[in-house]
């Protein structure tokens, strides 16, 4: 309780800092930042209001207990008091409970999203890319235990089957509630089909979860653009080698570039390719908003980083490691056929226990 309240605390602190800034005329001449800042400070106001309401119960408590030590126990006024205070703390246990639920929604929007995944092949060669198929067909895997719908939006594969960077799109019910946790360098340590001596090599892929922007939060006027159109290189046939379908977007203010090929019409990679952009320029100003946050009020499991090792997946002794909470499970195989709740739902645990104050 004691943690919880001072995340409250914090809060407070930046709602009031926040009410500052939307005031100021810097703020108002920036409509995108102070778009921001007002969205932030109304998602605040709720759990502000339900914590001074809370104080005011503290208080109210305070006050008669300090009024029963000053009457005596046996007064008529304290034992009116007394029957007041056990009316308060039941209040104040409601309003704990109250605060607690508003603390865990306070993603729910961005639970609720669709996201974009990237998975690139990272140190490791051949072998790295076989290990990000791997950790595709194992998201593929689960999204259909889930009932979710997957589309790949742009693939490079590699040598053997492997694949050097694919982006996806994943659709259905509350996916970045689930999915939010697969965001960073996954690792692998294996014997490769190639090694002659048996010797175990490690490797490693990255994963970037995006949720998916909406058009409101993200305005891209069509002057910040930069659209190539290109002939396609991969597979596809004849077709492929003679209309220019593939489509390069390029987001001048970020720098942000963008392909897609994958489809025979431009329209439909244009399409694709601003889902990607969209959603990646979001990741862009959620990372600016992080820095902006004190790391005690975003405090959760792992850093939103897709640079940080999050988990390793170790072959010879079928074992999977999760390094943010330190959990271990011998059933590898099980995990690379998309059986990851496992591993999901003791992460999703251990973020509601930091969201409390409580971990």
């Amino acid at each position: 309780m004691e943690r919880m309240l001072e995340n409250l605390g914090e809060k407070k602190v930046r709602f009031k800092k926040l009410e500052k800034e939307l005031s100021s005329p810097e703020l108002l001449s920036n409509r995108e930042q102070y778009r921001i800042r007002a969205k932030e400070y109304a998602d605040l106001k709720e759990i502000v209001t339900g914590y001074d309401s809370y104080l005011s119960l503290v208080k109210e408590k305070e006050a008669l207990e300090k009024m029963v030590e000053e009457e005596g126990k046996g007064s008529e006024y304290a034992v009116l008091a007394k029957k007041e205070i056990e009316n308060i703390l039941e209040a104040m246990e409601a309003k704990k409970k109250e605060l607690e639920e508003l603390l865990l929604e306070e993603d729910v929007e961005d639970y609720s999203r669709n996201v974009i995944m990237e998975i690139r092949a990272g140190t490791g060669g051949v072998e790295a890319g076989l290990f990000a198929a791997d950790l595709y067909r194992m998201y593929t895997k689960y999204a259909e235990d889930k009932g979710w719908k997957i589309s790949v939006m742009s693939l490079s594969e590699s040598e053997r089957g492997g694949i050097k960077e694919i982006v996806f799109s994943v659709e259905g019910h509350s996916v970045f509630r689930f999915l939010r946790f697969e965001m960073g360098t996954h690792r692998v340590q294996r014997v490769p089909e190639t090694e002659a001596s048996g010797r175990i090599h490690t490797s490693a892929a990255t994963v970037a979860v995006l949720p998916e922007a909406d058009d409101v939060e993200v305005d891209i006027k069509i002057q910040d653009l930069k659209i190539d159109v290109y002939r396609s290189s991969g597979a596809g046939g004849q077709h492929v080698n003679v209309t220019d379908s593939a489509v390069r977007i390029t987001h001048l203010p970020t720098g942000i570039v963008v392909s897609c090929q994958d489809e025979r019409s431009q329209y439909k990679n244009r399409t694709k390719a601003m889902r990607v952009l969209k959603a990646r320029i979001l990741e862009r100003k959620q990372q600016v908003q992080r820095k902006e946050i004190s790391e005690k009020r975003r405090k959760q499991v792992g850093s939103g980083d897709r640079s940080e090792k999050v988990r390793t997946y170790n072959f010879p002794e079928n074992r999977v490691t999760d390094h943010r909470i330190n959990l271990t499970v011998y059933n590898l195989a099980n995990i690379m056929e998309g059986k990851i709740g496992g591993i999901i739902e003791p992460l999703a645990a251990e973020d509601r226990k930091l969201k409390l104050g409580a971990g």
